[in-house]
């Protein structure tokens, strides 16, 4: 009788595995956008569901959402490569914040642009968040721009260059980037090494605005709390895991 039952048990044994084998994929994404109880005792806060756009609007435009989508718990950007396109929706987060961390996973495609802003306000006079606050800077190296070391990933975004030695990933791999603000002095960080720090309420920062285009816009780079904001551009860029910790 022992010997009758044994291939029934082999056959149910290797039904299992197959059935957990081919329902895994489906759960890849369970693994993400999620806080750990020490996360959560820590006072982080998921910006990003892995399921939906809440908490999030298109800068000046609401709640209608074209260039955005979520897939996979992935947050993504359908953008084109047409610079010139009419209708720029750069994302932006219902709440402002002063002091934070902030920490996000970025993956691009080759030759891609994108970028995090934070501090950023909601005028109509400005059309995009890129006039309105400072850049932590998200770009494949083989983007034109890249040999301008000021617009490389994890710079602040034509002020600050960031460091040579930063580990960044290649496109369609996952970076990890990270924002502390606190009074005012924010620090960037790429897969946890810094790159770039910068004080925005001393008169330096003042005067070197006034050195760039970013004169043109007067609120620029004046506010230390604002909007989170992603950065619809010609390229597509993904995200996850985005999170905060207010300070």
């Amino acid at each position: 009788m022992e010997k009758q039952l044994k291939p029934i048990f082999i056959v149910v044994g290797l039904f299992s595995w197959l059935v957990s084998c081919t329902s895994a994929p489906e759960n890849v994404s369970s693994i993400h956008n999620r806080l750990s109880e020490a996360e959560k005792n820590e006072g982080w806060i998921l910006l990003f569901d892995g399921a939906s756009t809440n908490g999030w609007h298109v800068y000046n435009k609401g709640k209608t959402v074209k260039s955005w989508t979520v897939s996979q718990g992935e947050l993504v950007c359908n953008a084109t490569q047409d610079t010139a396109k009419t209708e720029v929706q750069d994302l932006v987060t219902d709440s402002s914040y002063t002091d934070f961390e902030l920490v996000f996973e970025w993956s691009i495609t080759p030759g891609g642009n994108s970028g995090v802003f934070i501090n950023v306000v909601e005028q109509a006079d400005l059309p995009t968040v890129w006039t309105s606050g400072p850049e932590f800077q998200l770009l494949d190296p083989l983007h034109g721009d890249y040999k301008d070391a000021r617009r490389r990933s994890g710079s602040l975004f034509g002020f600050l260059a960031a460091k040579d030695s930063i580990p960044e990933k290649p496109a369609g791999d996952w970076n990890r980037g990270r924002i502390r603000q606190k009074n005012g002095r924010a620090e960037f960080f790429v897969n946890d090494v810094p790159t770039v720090q910068q004080d925005f309420t001393t008169p330096a920062w003042r005067d070197t605005i006034a050195k760039t285009y970013f004169k043109n816009f007067p609120s620029f780079g004046r506010q230390t709390s604002g909007h989170i904001a992603l950065q619809d551009w010609n390229k597509g860029v993904r995200f996850r895991n985005i999170k905060l910790r207010p300070l």
